[in-house]
């Protein structure tokens, strides 16, 4: 699977497109810092979500998109103002249907599917991705947990050719040395950046993120059955463990939704879905994309090395 990425950037490193965090803002930093920033819409994604972030991209800096499928097929709209606003890189995630694929190429933007299993590699391999994310499930956020990262990774370099990026507990320089010698291509990083100071976390879930470790973190699909969202049940989130989750580990009933709302008005992390993968463990303080990639790459800025 060792193949060059099909980027012009300096680094192998993009961000995961974490909905509700990586907004327009985030992903500039990230490419003029020197990887691939992408903007992602999540459970809650639409037309007017995107056409808020994408103005926050400055003219000249290149960014991707990430979409959801089920949230797409919900609101064909977006994917068509993710196509026009002509990313460099597409994703729509958690779905079979890979027609998106060829609607990139004939915009001439790269694919990137995510996969979960040895079967997602050859599926993705089959379909013409330019980029397949190999997603462990030690990852946070959304996902089938089906896989560890480095299982993956071996895997998939027995099926493709194919440039991968390696996804899950990538939080350091080593993280990211280990995954490059196992064949990733570059590497799809999530939680390192969702407390940086461009994202759009809430300051309550910044500070959780920073106190957090590995162990805090949990897979649920109880948060999304308060909200009402469309997560098939196969595809639960690793989040931070909580009241919440705790709470309603048995399962949700009428008074989540109302407790739920409450958290998030008053960003009290106590109840809130805060995505955590087991790389959080290495967060200990809020910094800039640019201090993130730099310490991601090995490099020093303004005080950081890795």
């Amino acid at each position: 699977m060792v193949a060059a990425l099909p980027l012009d950037i300096r680094v192998p490193i993009l961000n995961a497109p974490m909905g509700g965090i990586a907004g327009g803002a985030l992903a500039a930093a990230v490419s003029q810092a020197g990887g691939l920033g992408m903007i992602g819409m999540g459970s809650s994604g639409s037309v007017a979500s995107l056409q808020r972030q994408l103005p926050l991209v400055p003219a000249g800096v290149r960014v991707g998109i990430g979409l959801v499928d089920w949230v797409v097929r919900k609101e064909p709209g977006l994917l068509d103002l993710a196509l026009d606003a002509e990313p460099v890189v597409l994703s729509v995630s958690f779905g079979d249907d890979v027609d998106w694929i060829s609607r990139a190429h004939d915009r001439g933007v790269f694919a990137a599917a995510q996969v979960f299993d040895a079967a997602g590699v050859e599926r993705a391999d089959a379909a013409g991705a330019d980029l397949i994310v190999v997603r462990g499930r030690e990852a946070g956020g959304h996902g089938r947990p089906l896989a560890d990262r480095d299982a993956l990774l071996d895997a998939a370099a027995d099926l493709t050719s194919r440039p991968g990026l390696a996804a899950g507990a990538i939080a350091t320089a080593a993280d990211v040395r280990r995954a490059m010698d196992r064949g990733a291509s570059g590497v799809w990083v999530g939680t390192a950046f969702a407390a940086c100071r461009e994202s759009l976390a809430s300051p309550g879930t910044r500070r959780a993120l920073i106190e957090a470790r590995p162990e805090d973190t949990i897979l649920t699909s109880a948060f999304d059955q308060a909200a009402g969202y469309g997560w098939p049940a196969d595809i639960p989130e690793r989040v931070l463990d909580n009241d919440f989750t705790r709470r309603w580990a048995d399962g949700v009933e009428g008074a989540a939704a109302e407790q739920l709302a409450a958290a998030n008005a008053a960003d009290d992390p106590r109840g809130m879905s805060i995505n955590a993968g087991l790389g959080v463990g290495e967060l200990r303080e809020e910094r800039t994309a640019a201090e993130v990639l730099a310490a991601l790459a090995g490099e020093s800025v303004t005080g950081h090395a890795s």
